[in-house]
């Protein structure tokens, strides 16, 4: 199961609205994990 702001943040980063920087500081402040990170900027 996702974070609750996984879906939002997946939109964000896939429309080009946030970079893969904005999408670690989301990590950051706890808001989606880092395996949440690693599947939204598809790190393998």
């Amino acid at each position: 199961m996702h974070s609750k702001m996984f879906d939002k943040i997946k939109m964000f980063y896939d429309k080009g609205l946030w970079t893969a920087e904005q999408v670690h500081q989301a990590v950051e402040k706890g808001l989606i994990t880092e395996e949440e990170y690693k599947e939204i900027v598809n790190v393998k």
